[in-house]
């Protein structure tokens, strides 16, 4: 595969996942069909290039709407999961699904948050040779103090925790279907695409762009969500949690020690009642081993996903214009 794509004009795939989308995909997708239009007219990119949307389970209009849209235009292709599986799968399922029929990728959200402009500048590169095109923000002006807060603080921790990704970038990127293929062999079932793509390696290069505000609708991403995508990458990609773990556990005894000590002196010297300190010690301990024991149980229930191998999603539908 590597030896056949096409650098100089590319089938390219612009692959948008879609959840309950139906206020706002009439307003993003034909800004996404100019883009692709305007990319083929410019001879940037083959005029068989496609926009592949991916229905996440929605329990709205958005699956009528795709369908629609792939009657009214070649340019628009569609598939549908069985069932809502996350944001994370929609786009995978995307992009497994694209990866033997086009030169390379953009995944983008349906929102129209991302600047659809910095398409240009991707295939530009990609041109240049390379084969993961990173989307980053350039700033989080726009953002609300806690918004910039939370996500400059998510990027932070799991680079702490040893998960390799690009600050402030997500996951609008180009990626080459050499780059596809390979990460066809990674089967992980709890997905953390931002922090996966650095692991399969190649040549790879940024862009920057402004986000803008969400056309229409809710945003299905809040912090709740955030933090269980935070969750999957530091269990998924690192093993600095277990290790934290043995060294609580070895603090913990020295720190024992030490009050076990200064509870006898006082005892003797002051006559302080000694099982006041037990008890303080004591708390400690628990809160400790709990803590613990909820790290090791999250590795383990990760493990237990893993080991069982189900299909990370199942494509029900396909809907596009022969």
């Amino acid at each position: 595969m590597e030896n056949t794509i096409s650098r100089s004009c590319p089938r390219l795939f612009i692959v948008i996942p879609c959840y309950n989308e139906e206020e706002v995909l009439p307003l993003t997708a034909p800004k996404f069909l100019g883009k692709i239009n305007q990319l083929i007219n410019s001879g940037m990119i083959s005029s068989d290039s496609r926009i592949l949307f991916v229905n996440d389970g929605s329990n709205d209009r958005t699956w009528d709407l795709i369908t629609e849209m792939t009657q009214s235009d070649e340019h628009f292709l569609g598939m549908s999961l069985s069932r809502n599986r996350g944001h994370q799968n929609a786009l995978l399922a995307g992009l497994m699904e694209a990866r033997t029929i086009c030169d390379a990728t953009i995944s983008i959200d349906c929102d129209g948050q991302d600047d659809i402009n910095a398409m240009d500048e991707m295939v530009k590169a990609f041109s240049e040779g390379a084969d993961i095109v990173y989307g980053v923000r350039s700033n989080r002006d726009s953002d609300t103090f806690f918004k910039r807060f939370t996500a400059e603080s998510f990027y932070k921790l799991i680079s702490a925790m040893g998960v390799e990704t690009v600050f402030n970038s997500a996951d609008y990127r180009l990626t080459s279907a050499v780059v596809l293929n390979a990460f066809a062999d990674y089967k992980d079932v709890n997905l953390f695409l931002r922090g996966m793509f650095p692991l399969v390696g190649y040549k790879s290069t940024s862009v920057y762009y402004e986000r803008h505000e969400r056309l229409a609708g809710e945003s299905h991403y809040p912090l709740s969500k955030m933090l269980k995508l935070a969750e999957d990458g530091i269990t998924s990609l690192s093993v600095k949690p277990l290790r934290f773990v043995s060294f609580a556990g070895a603090f913990v005894m020295v720190l024992s020690l030490i009050m076990l000590l200064i509870t006898t002196i006082r005892a003797v010297i002051v006559g302080v009642a000694a099982w006041i300190w037990v008890l303080c010690v004591l708390g400690l301990l628990s809160g400790l081993q709990l803590l613990c024991m909820g790290i090791l149980a999250e590795y383990v229930g990760k493990i237990h996903q893993e080991v069982k191998a189900h299909p990370r999603y199942i494509v029900s539908k396909r809907s596009w214009k022969d």
